[in-house]
Formats: C-alpha cells, sequence, structure tokens
C-alpha cells in the first residue's frame, strides 16, 4: 500500500511516533485484554459531552474511542483516562459509518458496554426520584434525564419491559447525564411505587386532569415523580397506585406538554418545595 492510500485511511497515527505511537502501543495492550465477543450487547455513544463523560466514568466498560484529532484534543481527557481506552485517530467519515451519517458525532465515538440497572433495594439515600410509566422515546428519556440530573435528582425508575435501552441515541439527548445518575428497573411499577411510599417517598403522578396543582400536591421532602407517556399518560393501575395526582397549571389553550418538558417543570417545582419544607 502506498504512503497516500495509507494516509487516506485515517489510521496513519497506528505506527508513527510521538502521541500517535504511544496509543497505538496502548490500544495493542487494550485490545490484548478486552477481546470482543460476539453479541456482546455493545452500543456505540457519540457526541463531546456524552463520550467525555462516558470515558470518566470508571463504572462503564468501554471498548473502542474513535476521534478526530480536533475532536481528541477538545475532549480534555487526561493521560489516565486515556490509558483506559486509548483512542484510534481516524477521519469523519469512518464515524459516520460507524454511528450513520444522520447523527451529530461532532468527530467523536465510544464502542462501549450498556451500563448494568440497578435494583430499587439498591437505591440509595437520596430524596428526589423520577418515575416513568412506559415512557419509550430515546429523545424524551435522554431529555429528562438531563434536566433530572440537573435538578440532583437521584434514581430514574423504569420498568423492564416498554423502557428504552441504552443507545448512542438516548445517550446524545442526555449530553452526559447518563453516567451521574442510577437507573433502576423494577418489573412490576405499582409494588416499585408501594415500596417507594413505604419507604418515606410521597408518590406524586403527574396528569393533566389532576385535582390539585403540583404546587399544592408536594407535602413531603422525599419525592418520587410519575410521568406517563405522551398520548396515553399514566396508566389506570399507576394512577390508583401513587399517594397524590397533581397536574400542572397550564392557563394557555393547550394543557398538556411534551413529557420531557413536563418532567423539567415538576423537577424544578418539587426540588423548590422540598428545599421550602426543609426550612420550616
Amino acid at each position: 500500500m502506498s504512503d497516500k492510500k495509507r494516509k487516506s485511511t485515517g489510521k496513519e497515527a497506528t505506527s508513527g511516533g510521538g502521541k500517535d505511537g504511544h496509543y497505538a502501543r496502548l490500544r495493542r495492550a487494550h485490545r490484548a485484554a478486552n477481546p470482543p465477543e460476539p453479541s456482546d450487547g455493545r452500543v456505540v455513544l457519540y457526541g463531546l459531552h456524552t463520550v467525555k463523560a462516558a470515558m470518566e466514568n470508571p463504572s462503564r466498560k468501554k471498548l473502542r474511542l474513535l476521534a478526530t484529532r480536533n475532536a481528541l484534543t477538545r475532549l480534555e481527557l487526561d493521560d489516565e483516562t486515556l490509558a483506559a481506552c486509548p483512542p484510534e485517530i481516524v477521519d469523519p467519515k469512518e464515524i459516520d459509518r460507524l454511528v450513520g451519517e444522520g447523527a451529530v458525532h461532532q468527530g467523536v465515538a465510544l464502542a462501549t458496554l450498556p451500563l448494568q440497572p440497578k435494583r430499587l433495594d439498591a437505591l440509595g439515600d437520596v430524596d428526589l426520584v423520577l418515575v416513568l410509566d412506559q415512557v419509550t422515546d430515546p429523545h424524551n428519556v435522554g431529555a429528562i434525564l438531563r434536566s433530572a440530573v440537573a435538578f440532583n435528582a437521584g434514581a430514574l425508575v423504569t420498568t423492564a419491559r416498554h423502557s428504552p435501552v441504552e443507545s448512542g441515541v438516548l445517550a446524545k439527548a442526555a449530553s452526559g447525564a447518563l453516567e451521574h445518575i442510577d437507573h433502576i428497573e423494577v418489573r412490576n411499577l405499582a409494588e416499585a411505587l408501594e415500596a417507594l411510599s413505604k419507604s418515606g417517598f410521597q408518590t406524586v403522578g403527574l396528569d393533566s386532569e389532576g385535582p390539585a396543582i403540583i404546587e399544592k400536591s408536594i407535602t413531603a421532602q422525599k419525592v418520587a415523580l410519575v410521568l406517563g407517556a405522551e398520548g396515553k399518560g399514566l396508566r389506570q393501575k399507576t394512577r390508583e397506585t401513587v399517594d397524590v395526582l397533581a397536574r400542572l397549571d397550564m392557563p394557555g389553550a393547550i394543557r398538556s406538554l411534551n413529557v420531557s418538558n413536563a418532567a423539567v417543570l415538576s423537577l424544578y417545582v418539587a426540588r423548590h418545595i422540598m428545599v421550602e419544607l426543609g426550612n420550616r
């Protein structure tokens, strides 16, 4: 192969000197210690914020990092973090082939194993959680995760079925939040809500037809906000199980919001009221 062709592949860094040669040696050692497994369930994350957070998460299993030279600089990862998954310096088109041309990858992609969900009994000492009742759209769930982390929610609770799996789309929408919040997976949502209530959480179901506005419904310093899928809303069993049904006050002609927008507003209200209750 000529030098010209070798350069066109974007992989000339595998045999050079300096930092590129250093990364190449580290990559060979990394691959030897982490051989690929068939059907190992790997996902590909992309985008600067998403990949940076994933690389800095010690709980995540990283398999392969692809980046343009400019994107690698913008990631601002220290040498120790990069040593855990040495980068491959590639052309943007190689990342396009991996994640799809429509994905806004910003010049970086990370092949990784998905984070493992936890059980409800692993919920730590937190005072605010979000519970999703069959919300399946990955864009919405990603946006909800981002808001949850912004308002310091301790966990996102979903069902094992009718929930989106970890994916590049979800992680990109979460913009790194996926790495900063526990994901609790349950089989039976009604039983999980009852368990949360018994452990001191007030379970508050968001419903556009709720009997009272959310500001007057939250009365506890530990709150579990429960949101349903767009269109269907909360299932009947969920409505019957939560401690209280509440609505966001919508004075305009439209009486409901996109679920991710409803999540951020309810998180803001809940956190504000919980602080007020704690100061009394």
